[in-house]
């Protein structure tokens, strides 16, 4: 019925140009294009009757099976099918090309990162009193050895809906003719009843800042508990995520992870199943109109076969070891954000705070720098740590910030004897203030100042001076 009015409507398009040909007789070549427009019409209205018989026809012949008779597989109904009709153009003009409703048409965006270092000339950075991922190597994964000019990772994020029901995205991480698949995941857009899966490769829903990426810090460096926990990428394991916002006025979020673990603190261990398990809730509200707040609390569990560790011992200096066993995470997180009248456009002011506790069982095994084993011993720790960050933006384009990072790594002792491997204990700190310009919310500027006593003996007073320019689509960020 709806290919007959397509027809009966095209044909009274072509009948007003009609009687403008019969106004003028001599323009013979407009009434041949018209002719041949009128037997393309007639050409499509015989085809439409004929394939629209032959459909009323076999859905006549449907209706008379039998009820419990299994429907036909979809292709048969796809055969079935008439064909979209070509599409019809003027004579003498370029025919009309149709696109896919399929066609693959992602949101593509690119994070360009750099910045310019001043700090002391330290041969490997670390945070004392912690084993970390990047401690023992030339450079950490952020590239905070290097002093002076240097390009970061920039980032390339692909993005889009699969279907109804699916969306994916892939993060690149590209540098210096290396690159690093930091995200490849995939998730559910319409289980409804606030249910939603994801499952690939994913920054990890624990804590408050590890699912955001470094360009949507508000400063240039992670908080020091995020370096000795995870690591500058943050958690981000192989597995599946599953979420569950409760239907209430109150913002209620409840979360579950498992995944290979390959992430430190754990490693890669070829096994069936899962080697990490992780546990989130995030609560919040609003108080009145310019007021905000979210609250959450995490756990994490994973386990390491021989772990590359690198530290300090009071008695034989630099020790390395394999750590086997497991590792436990906690972490309490709290945001608080002031917008006048919910607008924060021009004015705003975020206070986040972070905590966490972590605790190693096992055994470790041990070698000096020459490569004397120093053999095996239990493994007991129990570490915590915590930063406080407030960010003021006082006008459209500029923001100003204060951080305060505080670890205590514990005491940690290897050996029959506790008095012979004692690790250097430390209570690594840092001061940083930052003001930043953004002429928009694509490009930034950001200057930062830090007093870092992260290593044991050293004040390293840092300067940078950062920029963080984003292409292409954005999409919005998180609370």
């Amino acid at each position: 019925m709806q290919s007959r009015i397509l027809v009966a409507a095209m044909a009274c398009a072509l009948a007003w140009p009609a009687v403008a040909v019969a106004e003028n007789p001599n323009d013979a070549r407009l009434a041949a294009e018209l002719a041949a427009l009128r037997e393309q019409v007639a050409q499509l209205k015989a085809t439409y009757e004929s394939r629209i018989a032959s459909l009323e026809e076999k859905l006549s012949i449907a209706s008379q099976r039998d009820a419990h008779e299994p429907p036909p597989p979809a292709q048969a109904v796809a055969q079935a099918a008439p064909a979209p009709a070509p599409a019809v153009s003027p004579p003498g003009s370029a025919p009309v090309t149709r696109s896919s409703p399929t066609a693959f048409n992602p949101e593509v965006s690119l994070i360009l990162q750099g910045a310019y270092k001043s700090r002391k000339s330290v041969e490997e950075r670390h945070v004392g009193g912690f084993v970390t991922p990047g401690h023992g190597h030339d450079e950490d994964e952020h590239g905070d050895d290097k002093r002076g000019f240097a390009l970061d990772h920039s980032e390339i994020v692909i993005a889009a809906n699969i279907d109804p029901n699916f969306r994916g995205q892939a993060t690149l991480a590209v540098l210096d003719g290396e690159v690093e698949l930091e995200e490849a995941w995939f998730q559910t857009t319409a289980l409804g009843h606030g249910v939603g899966l994801k499952a690939g490769r994913f920054l990890s829903g624990i804590g408050y800042l590890n699912d955001q990426h470094a360009h949507q810090w508000d400063f240039f460096d992670q908080p020091l508990m995020y370096k000795v926990l995870f690591g500058e990428h943050g958690y981000t394991p192989d597995g599946v995520q599953a979420k569950w916002v409760a239907p209430l006025e109150t913002f209620v979020e409840l979360g579950a992870e498992a995944g290979r673990g390959q992430n430190f603190p754990g490693d890669d261990r070829d096994i069936d199943g899962f080697n990490s398990v992780a546990l989130f809730a995030h609560v919040g509200d609003d108080i009145g109109v310019s007021h905000s707040w979210r609250a959450g609390l995490s756990w994490l569990q994973t386990r390491a076969d021989a772990r590359e560790s690198h530290f300090e011992s009071e008695t034989f200096g630099e020790t390395h070891g394999a750590f086997f066993g497991r590792s436990r995470v906690w972490i309490a997180d709290f945001v608080y954000k002031w917008a006048p009248d919910g607008n924060p456009t021009r004015r705003n002011f975020k206070l986040q705070a972070e905590y966490f506790q972590r605790r190693e069982s096992g055994h470790l095994t041990a070698t000096d720098e020459d490569g004397h084993d120093l053999g095996v011993s239990p493994w007991r720790t129990r570490q915590h740590g915590y930063y406080v960050a407030g960010v003021y933006q006082f006008t459209p384009n500029w923001r100003a910030g204060l951080r305060y990072d505080r670890l205590a790594s514990g005491r940690q002792s290897l050996g029959d004897n506790p008095a012979d491997i004692d690790i250097v204990s430390w209570q690594p700190r840092r001061f940083s203030a930052m003001v930043d310009y953004n002429w928009s919310e694509f490009s930034r500027l950001r200057l930062q100042w830090a007093r870092d006593r992260a290593m044991p003996g050293i004040t390293d007073n840092q300067v940078t001076l950062q920029y963080v320019m984003s292409l292409g689509s954005h999409g919005a960020h998180k609370f």
